[in-house]
């Protein structure tokens, strides 16, 4: 794989330096991406997200889902009082961290726990100020004319 060096975009722009960091994470291949909990990432509407974790075995008091520095933390924490015996353990209940990094303007609505998956519902709320608007253009006014006289 080639390594884009992006040091002139850090030194050619002002404030885009998450992006810029962003894009140096993804063009780096030296760190494997976790594969557990799977998730899906759906986009329900032109500004509404969902994020889907497989998380069987986990109850909803052991999930946590916490906003940070931009970003979603999901962390699973399995109670450690199991004291089952299994002749087969295929359902993995380990403890995990799975982190999203959110656009700006990007916030959590809300969580829930149904059937082994738990779903986070996400909205890119554009305030007022950066949402395009139609700039009215005036007419000009009547222009005077101007008389002359001869002599």
């Amino acid at each position: 794989m080639r390594n884009f060096d992006l040091s002139p975009l850090y030194r050619a722009t002002v404030g885009f330096d998450r992006v810029a960091d962003l894009m140096d994470r993804a063009l780096t291949s030296d760190v494997a991406q976790p594969t557990y909990p799977p998730y899906n990432i759906e986009k329900i509407d032109e500004n509404a997200y969902r994020i889907s974790i497989a998380v069987a075995g986990f109850g909803s008091d052991e999930l946590g889902v916490e906003m940070k520095d931009g970003g979603l933390i999901v962390t699973g924490r399995k109670s450690e009082d199991d004291t089952r015996s299994y002749l087969h353990r295929g359902i993995a209940t380990r403890a995990f961290e799975r982190r999203f990094a959110l656009a700006d303007h990007v916030k959590v609505t809300g969580a829930s726990h149904e059937n082994g998956m738990l779903h986070i519902d996400l909205v890119r709320e554009v305030p007022e100020a950066l949402k395009p608007r139609r700039i009215e253009i005036a007419g000009s006014a009547p222009s005077k004319q101007v008389e002359t006289v001869e002599a």
